[in-house]
């Protein structure tokens, strides 16, 4: 798995003159110290640009739209910090001049009650109020902390930043993202159809290959061929491949490598599949392994060309930093109400397992013969706390629409085939009433991590429809 890579973000120093200006001195020298401490990297101007490197009068804004402009490519998103009250069109002139169209977090620092006399008062409070008010008129787009005033060495603003991250990882990573789908959705799969064009609308292009090519150029590598050969050794050191025929393994290496080359060469960040059972009838494997091999690489894979299941998938991995996988909300868990179990057959990457075995896929087996499907991912998901979600195009709205919430997998025992988990969601049926209702697919995206609130605000920034399950605070 990839290590999560440094974020950067441009920083704002409000400060407004009739308010004590020492205050903006010592604001901007917390915030960074505070970024850096968490392994950011900011932005900022400095005391040689303007009176304490804060931000109040239209050329002070002019030269932190520029500075800004400069590092445009690294800048992840646009933390404003108000050390006291602020002056409103400064930072809002300073975010508009930089042309930047990513997330804005606004941070207050709070007044102490025991001592708010005219040298150290800070009115942040009331300045808060003021910039969002200005942001609102200009159009900008901004998330709030937990609390109204935060200090900014407090835990709960480590735990606003850490959010706030993975807000601004979702909204950066989703950007001209192209996605793979690879060969046609199958006929049986209506649930899983989707408009490339409402995609488009948001930058994220739809990049096609039928599995004819596929096919053909695999039947075009030899088997020492090195790609190939680079595969399989891939394979065997993923998963435990014992009484899995050599044939079947050189098919999947080969399937591998081509897919592999293809996304390289076209650019793709993620990718779709298709199985069912175009796969296993004409080619003799199922593709399972690979697809867990890539999703648990941080390139999520879906199956049947689920295409916003991957892009869902692709959201809890952007903000987690940990692999995500696609699941079927499946069956009821005896008569838990809060219970049920997400099931695949399975694709799941390993990170989701307590223990893993390459096996063959019992339910095709039955139509196309065990011979033709091996290749799945078979085991127990283990138990620990998840995000889920789900996002899908609407078409007769023509709009992004989807689902997340928190949950957890449990250590429920449970015997039966593919890659399961038992899954525990705080009012359950509440939400299976609002997937039937809305029209959602049965499948669904999870992440072992608590990622859900940013995959919630980061639709905000993407202009998607989100609804956050069982509720949020405000």
């Amino acid at each position: 798995m990839a290590a999560q890579r440094t974020m950067t973000f441009g920083v704002v120093v409000g400060n407004r003159g009739f308010f004590p200006d020492h205050l903006a001195k010592t604001g901007r020298d917390e915030i960074i110290a505070v970024l850096e401490a968490a392994g950011a990297k900011a932005i900022v101007l400095g005391p040689e640009d303007s009176k304490y490197g804060a931000v109040e009068t239209y050329t002070e804004s002019q030269k932190c739209a520029e500075l800004f402009k400069k590092h445009a490519e690294e800048i992840d998103g646009i933390i404003i910090t108000l050390p006291n009250f602020g002056e409103e069109r400064g930072i809002v002139d300073a975010i508009r001049l930089s042309g930047l169209k990513v997330p804005v977090l606004v941070q207050a620092t709070p007044d102490r009650s025991d001592n708010m006399t005219i040298a150290v008062r800070r009115d942040s409070f009331c300045g808060k109020m003021s910039a969002c008010n200005n942001m609102m008129q200009y159009g900008i787009d901004y998330s709030l902390t937990t609390l109204h005033t935060e200090s900014l060495s407090s835990p709960e603003f480590t735990a606003d930043l850490e959010w706030f991250s993975q807000v601004c990882r979702i909204v950066k990573g989703l950007k001209n993202l192209r996605i793979g789908a690879i060969g046609a959705r199958p006929t049986a799969f209506n649930t899983v159809r989707y408009s490339e064009r409402i995609l488009e609308t948001s930058g994220i292009t739809v990049e096609t290959l039928d599995l004819s090519e596929v096919f053909g150029r695999i039947n075009k590598m030899k088997d020492n061929d090195d790609a190939a050969q680079a595969k399989l050794a891939a394979i065997k050191s993923y998963v435990t491949t014992s009484g899995i025929p050599e044939e079947a393994l050189m098919k999947m290496a080969k399937l591998g490598a081509v897919i592999d080359g293809w996304m390289k060469q076209s650019h793709i960040g993620i990718s779709a599949v298709q199985c069912w059972t175009s796969m296993e009838e004409y080619f003799g494997v199922v593709p399972c392994t690979i697809m867990s091999m890539m999703s648990n690489d941080l390139i999520p894979s879906a199956c049947e060309v689920d295409v916003p299941g991957t892009l869902s998938m692709y959201m809890l991995a952007l903000a987690s930093g940990s692999p995500s996988a696609l699941l079927d909300w499946n069956n009821n868990y005896g008569s838990h109400p809060d219970k049920c179990v997400c099931f695949h057959c399975s694709n799941l990457p390993k990170h989701f397992f307590k223990e893993v075995k390459m096996d063959y896929q019992e339910i095709i087996a039955g139509t196309v013969g065990k011979l033709n499907t091996f290749g799945t991912c078979v085991g127990r998901v283990k138990a620990g706390g998840m995000s889920y979600a789900r996002f899908s195009t609407d078409d007769r709205r023509g709009v992004i629409r989807g689902y997340t919430g928190p949950g957890k997998f449990t250590d429920d025992p449970l015997d039966t085939f593919g890659g399961a988990g038992v899954a525990e969601i705080p009012q359950l049926q509440k939400l299976l009433k609002y997937i039937c209702r809305e029209g959602f697919e049965h499948h669904v995206a999870a992440n072992f991590s608590d990622v859900s609130k940013a995959v919630h605000e980061a639709a905000r920034y993407l202009g998607w429809e989100s609804h956050y399950h069982p509720g949020l605070d405000d």
